[in-house]
């Protein structure tokens, strides 16, 4: 009975902070208000848990979300300007990691706590390989999501410099669509062979990269469309956001609080070297200023597409790919650069 009186009050609280970052179009509300919920239960003493086999099938169905956004559009727009893609997201990759690098060095956070907070994107894939690399994934969640927050933010109070986009939003999403038997079946079959694949082959993360490495050759090499309805999403970043947040205890949340500070100017400084970065390629390469900025903000993806889509002076192809291309980049060198800075870190 107890156990029930506490998942009614995180699931009340859940609710209510999902709807009000909702009504605050704040990014990642489900994920976000989810995690806050089972931090403020956590620490009051709550105890329950998300199941393993919940939080495993949760990481699985987000790899195949992830494999599913992924677009051979974007390869075309690569090749024509390779060179911009690849000097921005490696000059990107090389500062978040060597601002983890200090943070890890001066001890603002534990461990490589910060390396793998200060990845640009990919929030929640970076939050669910630290733990599979030993990092603590309460506090990578916390750089992370406070990051993509004021990414956010930042980037819609610059393009207020050059449009409007209050007239410009996402489509309502379908909560309940129609169920394609075929295209929802195959969704369910490649989560579970890939994280079974994962185990296997004993890739960091198993469940979320093996769904998404299989989810990605068949999406993209052969042509499969993935439906995963939007209640199934959000259901699976409600279990992440609980596992994480439940974890959290008072001595956790004090760390957290005290490193605030520092997390806070790490990212503006990450902001403002992309900046740096989106001046070079508007006045040398001439792209478009917002074109440039949108496309090297480090995360805030929804945030990005919703401003890019807004005006027919900003190249959303170019935008989107450095986007795309950077979280690529992320995922394949997060776990090598952790392992290093770790070695850099102890020596």
């Amino acid at each position: 009975m107890k156990h029930f009186f506490i998942w009614t009050a995180l699931l009340a609280l859940s609710a209510a902070l999902f709807l009000l970052m909702e009504f605050a179009d704040l990014p990642a509300a489900m994920l976000i208000g989810c995690m806050i919920a089972g931090i403020v239960v956590g620490v009051r003493g709550g105890d329950v848990s998300v199941l393993p086999v919940a939080f495993a099938g949760a990481q699985a169905v987000i790899g195949c979300l992830i494999a599913a956004s992924l677009t051979p559009a974007i390869f075309p727009v690569f090749v024509s300007n390779w060179h911009l893609f690849a000097l921005s997201v490696l000059a990107t990759i090389f500062a978040s990691s060597a601002l983890g690098w200090l943070i890890s060095t001066w001890k603002v956070l534990p461990g490589t706590v910060g390396v793998w907070g200060s990845a640009p994107g990919a929030s929640t894939a970076m939050v669910l390989m630290a733990g599979a690399f030993g990092a603590d994934q309460r506090l990578v969640a916390f750089m992370q999501y406070l990051r993509v927050i004021m990414v956010s933010i930042g980037a819609a109070l610059v393009a207020r410099l050059w449009v409007d986009t209050s007239g410009v939003d996402l489509p309502a999403p379908v909560w309940f669509p129609p169920i394609e038997t075929a295209s929802f079946a195959m969704t369910l079959a490649i989560a579970g062979l890939g994280a079974g694949l994962g185990i296997l082959t004993r890739l960091p993360s198993p469940y979320f990269l093996g769904a998404f490495i299989l989810g990605s050759v068949v999406h993209l090499g052969f042509g499969v469309d993935f439906q995963i309805p939007h209640w199934l999403t959000m259901l699976s970043f409600a279990l992440v956001g609980w596992t994480i947040g439940l974890k959290f205890t008072s001595d956790t949340l004090r760390h957290a609080a005290r490193a605030l500070p520092q997390v806070v100017l790490s990212i503006l400084v990450l902001m403002g070297f992309c900046g740096g970065i989106a001046y070079v390629l508007a006045h040398e390469m001439g792209i478009d200023p917002l074109t440039a900025y949108l496309a090297t903000s480090p995360g805030g993806m929804d945030t990005i597409a919703i401003i890019a889509a807004a005006t027919d002076s900003v190249d959303l192809s170019f935008v989107m790919t450095m986007q795309a291309l950077r979280f690529l980049f992320v995922l394949l060198l997060g776990p090598m650069i952790a392992r290093l800075v770790a070695r850099l870190v102890r020596t």
